[in-house]
């Protein structure tokens, strides 16, 4: 009976390992067939523009890096040391703002009752639902009569006023999640409703608020089309707007310097992510405090 035991805890084993090899091979070619890409553009930034399209490989013949040298320095005014700038001018205050007006929102629906509480609320969400496109127009004319066209208000304004309901909505659910009875603790040592909020609740809302970070640095670096309609100064050019630059269609585009600029520019974001990958996971995949 031993050895029978033995025997099948070995084939269950066997069957484990198997098992465990076959997945990690499946999860293996996934992730290569995912990151082809981004190979490819690290391969294809190290290459001339024929070799570009002539061959198929992401290994290039030869490494230089004198696409990467051209690229920064363009054949224009400014280099792209300026159109960083200009992108962390308006990313970084928006990140802030987003934080702030989307925090206090959200511990406004979760913590407290009002008059129309749950009609706000459900207007709140349903902008969320409404199609960029329906807005551009009426936003524009808005700005323009204001005076704020070529400047970065546009860009950042509505992370101000709370108008991100995305990030509301995921901070209400992290705060939903949270007893109670911390704040009425709180309210008896003497807390203020203030105080309960900074000192109590948004130690807690950290991964929730470390997820906002990279989702919002992530749409707003990348964001092609608002740039486009409110900037029209190319000394105010953003990262997303300078790529552009060197694409035109009627001349011999220097693609190697493109996809080197483009590698840079996502730098950014790879960094940002693999820094705070603990706290993103665990604000996306939980919603609230634990235990």
């Amino acid at each position: 009976m031993e050895n029978t035991a033995s025997i099948s805890e070995k084939k269950r084993l066997q069957k484990q390992m198997w098992q465990s090899a076959f997945r990690y091979v499946v999860l293996t070619v996934v992730a290569f067939i995912m990151l082809y890409p981004i190979f490819w553009l690290i391969g294809a930034s190290f290459k001339e523009n024929n070799e570009i399209f002539t061959s198929i490989g992401f290994i290039p013949k030869r490494i230089d890096f004198q696409a990467y040298i051209d690229g920064w320095n363009t054949k224009g005014d400014y280099t792209f040391t300026l159109y960083f700038i200009n992108t962390f001018k308006y990313v970084l205050p928006k990140i802030l703002f987003t934080l702030v007006s989307a925090t206090v929102t959200a511990y406004g629906f979760a913590r407290f009752d009002f008059p129309f509480k749950k009609i706000l609320f459900s207007l709140l969400m349903a902008t969320m639902f409404l199609p960029q496109v329906v807005t551009r127009i009426p936003l524009y004319l808005f700005w323009k009569d204001l005076g704020m066209l070529d400047t970065y208000i546009p860009l950042l304004a509505n992370s101000f006023f709370g108008q991100e309901p995305f990030f509301v909505f995921m901070m209400i659910q992290f705060l939903r999640s949270i007893p109670r009875d911390l704040d009425e603790a709180a309210t008896v040592d003497g807390c203020s409703s203030f105080g309960i909020l900074w000192r109590i609740l948004v130690p807690a809302l950290k991964p929730a608020l470390i997820s906002c970070v990279i989702f919002q640095f992530v749409w707003t670096f990348s964001d092609f089309l608002g740039p486009l309609i409110y900037i029209t100064s190319q000394d105010k050019y953003p990262v997303s707007l300078a790529l552009k630059l060197n694409v035109d269609p009627s001349t011999n585009t220097p693609w190697n310097q493109v996809f080197a600029m483009s590698l840079i520019s996502l730098l950014p974001a790879i960094i940002l992510f693999f820094s705070a990958q603990k706290y993103f996971v665990e604000g996306v995949t939980s919603s609230g405090i634990k235990g």
